[in-house]
């Protein structure tokens, strides 16, 4: 490719919205453009490295026994109506109608359409297991779509699906997409951590994030020292410490409590610790129900394990007024103690308590009035919980079940892959496959994600110095950028494009920078900034030999062709 025939040539200035690097030096090099607010073009240079990302994603599916397919763009929306999607999704679905009023959504993953092409064949149990994938957009109108290509609006996706009869037959197939994923990104340059994560929106229940580590990133995660336990700190456990349960229960009391709202203030008014003191946080699902939430003071309440006990898609915290005029309590006085009584027979509360509260005793905190508290609160004895489990948010310095401490971590989750189980098949009619006894059973099922862009920009943003680009070499542009000077002189101008002409002969990808207008220093400007593996220069200087430098590499030498086309291959 001749540079200057190329479209999308570098330039200085940089989005004045983008603050990654990745994102400036992306832009600036001529890889992408943007549209609107999170849609992007991909220009040649861009687009070359995006197919060739694909093409290492599909030999690794293809090698691993899943097929290519493809779907729809436009996904009917009944589909999303069977699974109930249409309003529990983790962003806001965009949907079209037809010239005959048929609705669409455009889609933003694939679960429904990949199982009702799948329902659309009478399978058994012999056609089972299979895995099919696609290369496809995703449309998600996030709310803030930012970081260039790391959340956008719309953007390309390799998503794949497995299909089979039993639980242990999918496992196999899950860790056969683990190791899949991880040779892909070996291939891409990218050292990824396996972390444990939350299924949100896609259903299921476990799953895994392949997070490349770095501060750009959007993931926060939680890992021991020896990376033997990495979580999402969304789903991270720790190892709760008990406290006091030797001491015996005492009488309940309540005390005057001239105090402030927050945890704080009853910490300083009773002079009491904060592990002991009860932290109650009301909230309100999308249906309605109120959810008070208790954990031990020291502890915080962490939403989306929240979420997934109650079963709901969505919190809010209760308002002052909801907690007076509803609930009958005071803001910052909440208490598990009595609050259901004289609620109103058509407002549903829950309590739910975090295991936490099992490890102290003689808790105190808020009388549900104002500037009164309790002392001597014990669970079971003096209030019940309607839901008790783990709704604790793990932090840094808490002991991982393996006894090491917990290190918080952030990264840019690259990849994912999930287990769905029955979720999309116990819920879309005929969704079944004929087993050996002729009966009819629900496929077992997984889905695996790989975001092209978004893996794209994170090879930048960990693959670059200060003057550009350092692209590993199966995901270059091109394997060469061929820099001519001095090509007014025709001896020059002759062996630049013999150079150019036998290097493309022996299956060499160059880029020619053939600009006779640009001076050396802006030709190795923009040779850094995009980023090839190798650079070739012919100029007077060179005296008929080829200068060579590596990409990654200070020093230059001067060879011959025949020497360069051997050293490339």
């Amino acid at each position: 490719m001749l540079y200057s025939k190329l479209f999308g040539k570098t330039i200085k200035e940089a989005p004045k919205d983008a603050s990654l690097i990745s994102h400036k030096l992306l832009y600036q090099g001529g890889f992408v453009r943007e549209s609107t607010a999170g849609r992007y073009y991909f220009l040649p240079l861009g687009l070359r490295v995006h197919q060739k990302i694909q093409k290492i994603i599909k030999e690794e599916m293809d090698k691993a026994g899943a097929q290519e397919i493809v779907t729809p763009v436009m996904h009917p929306k009944y589909l999303w109506k069977e699974t109930n999607r249409t309003t529990s999704v983790g962003f806001e679905l965009m949907s079209i109608k037809d010239r005959s009023e048929m609705e669409f959504v455009l889609g933003g993953t694939a679960e429904e359409m990949m199982v009702d092409l799948v329902r659309k064949f009478q399978l058994s149990y012999k056609d089972l297991p299979f895995n099919i994938y696609q290369f496809s957009t995703k449309f998600r109108d996030e709310l803030r779509a930012r970081g260039g290509l790391l959340r956008a609006r719309e953007f390309m996706m390799k998503d794949a699906y497995s299909f089979h009869a039993t639980e242990e037959d999918f496992k196999q197939e899950y860790e056969n997409m683990k190791q899949t994923y991880t040779r892909i990104y070996e291939r891409l340059g990218l050292k990824t951590l396996v972390v444990e994560s939350d299924n949100g929106y896609i259903g299921g229940e476990y799953c895994h994030e392949f997070i490349v580590e770095s501060e750009a990133g959007e993931s926060k995660f939680l890992t021991t020292e020896d990376g033997s336990y990495s979580a999402h700190e969304d789903v991270a456990v720790f190892e709760v410490d008990n406290k006091n349960l030797e001491e015996e229960e005492k009488s309940l009391k309540e005390v005057e409590a001239v105090r402030g709202t927050t945890m704080e203030d009853g910490v300083k008014l009773h002079n009491m610790p904060l592990w002991q003191q009860i932290k109650d946080v009301l909230f309100v699902d999308e249906q309605g129900r109120f959810i008070l939430a208790i954990i031990r003071g020291d502890y915080d309440v962490n939403e989306t394990k929240l979420l997934h006990l109650i079963k709901a898609y969505n919190l809010r915290h209760a308002t002052e007024e909801e907690i007076r005029n509803k609930i009958h309590s005071e803001p910052g006085f909440i208490s598990p103690v009595k609050i259901k009584e004289g609620l109103e027979d058509d407002l549903e509360l829950i309590i739910v308590a975090d295991k936490s509260l099992r490890s102290i005793k003689n808790a105190y905190g808020g009388a549900n009035k104002k500037h009164r508290d309790l002392f001597n609160m014990n669970i079971d004895r003096d209030y019940t919980a309607d839901i008790e489990g783990d709704i604790a948010l793990a932090k840094e310095g808490y002991i991982a079940k393996n006894g090491q401490q917990l290190v918080a971590r952030k990264g840019i989750e690259v990849g994912n892959i999930f287990q769905l189980g029955f979720h999309y098949s116990s819920k879309m009619t005929g969704a079944t496959f004929t087993d050996a006894r002729g009966e009819q059973k629900p496929y077992y099922m997984g889905c695996y994600g790989i975001g092209i862009g978004r893996t794209l920009q994170t090879i930048v943003e960990l693959g670059h110095d200060a003057k550009g680009i350092i692209w590993p070499a199966d995901i270059a542009p091109f394997k060469v950028q061929l820099i001519g000077l001095n090509l007014d002189n025709e001896e020059v101008k002759r062996q630049a494009d013999e150079v150019y002409q036998k290097l493309t002969q022996a299956g060499v990808e160059v880029l020619f920078d053939d600009r006779t207008t640009a001076g050396p220093g802006e030709k190795f400007a923009d040779a850094d900034l995009i980023g090839l593996p190798v650079r070739l220069v012919v100029s007077l200087k060179s005296n008929g030999q080829i200068e060579l430098k590596q990409r990654r590499e200070k020093e230059t030498k001067l060879m011959e062709l025949s020497e360069i086309i051997s050293f490339l291959h």
